[in-house]
């Protein structure tokens, strides 16, 4: 019998341990569009107050901030719908945009990730980011990007989500669907919320975070089982 060399071996374990990243009935991104209408169920409410300590780094791919964690999730900034609550773990950007809407593509994309109180993923808020005239208030008060070269590189600060809120006038028009993870290992289960409006960024800000960026939008998958709206 012939053995398995290391490199098959490792392969094989790969695609088994991220099996559900091919196999998924609710896998994403998927394409959006007016076509599709816009929520009228699901509807969020948020609980972000002030500033919230963590974390400012680079995922690898982009700019990431994690939440400061003393071990009680439910002390994160939350937001409910449909009376289940989810808390706040952190944010990362994907670019270009993982969600397409109308068959355009934003330069880049904000989820954050939020975890249900035993701290598994549960929901995911996505704004998408593309250049405007003006510098973002919410982008105004990161520290200096950190490139996907430094990944050991953490920087302690506080953000106040308030104004990227705002900007996306609190979700009040949306999509809505359930989906999965965008990244291995895919784990389905995830109801996403894909903000209408758009988060606009100054020039040069959106420069500055491209930069930091290595591309890591994932193709958009087929719609299955998604129940977009639903």
């Amino acid at each position: 019998m012939q053995k398995l060399s290391l490199r098959h071996a490792l392969i094989l374990y790969v695609a088994f341990l991220y099996r559900l990243c091919q196999t998924g009935t609710q896998q994403s991104p998927i394409a959006l569009s007016l076509g599709n209408g816009l929520a009228l169920n699901h509807v969020p409410k948020f609980n972000y107050n002030g500033s919230i300590a963590g974390n400012f780094y680079n995922w690898g791919y982009g700019p990431a901030f994690t939440v400061a964690h003393d071990g009680d999730w439910t002390a994160h900034p939350s937001f409910t719908y449909d009376n289940v609550t989810v808390y706040l773990k952190g944010w990362h950007i994907h670019a270009p945009a993982d969600h397409s809407v109308g068959g355009d593509r934003s330069k880049a994309e904000m989820h954050l990730v939020h975890v249900d109180a035993e701290g598994h993923e549960a929901a995911v808020m996505a704004i998408r980011l593309d250049p405007g005239n003006f510098d973002s208030p919410f982008f105004s008060q990161l520290p200096e990007m950190i490139g996907f070269n430094n990944m050991d590189v953490f920087e302690p600060t506080t953000i106040d989500f308030t104004s990227a809120l705002q900007s996306v006038q609190y979700f009040n028009e949306f999509w809505t669907y359930q989906g999965s993870l965008t990244s291995p290992p895919c784990h389905e289960g995830i109801r996403w919320f894909v903000a209408r409006q758009i988060l606009f960024t100054g020039v040069e800000q959106m420069q500055n975070v491209l930069g930091a960026c290595t591309y890591s939008a994932r193709a958009e998958q087929e719609v299955w089982q998604h129940r977009i709206n639903e």
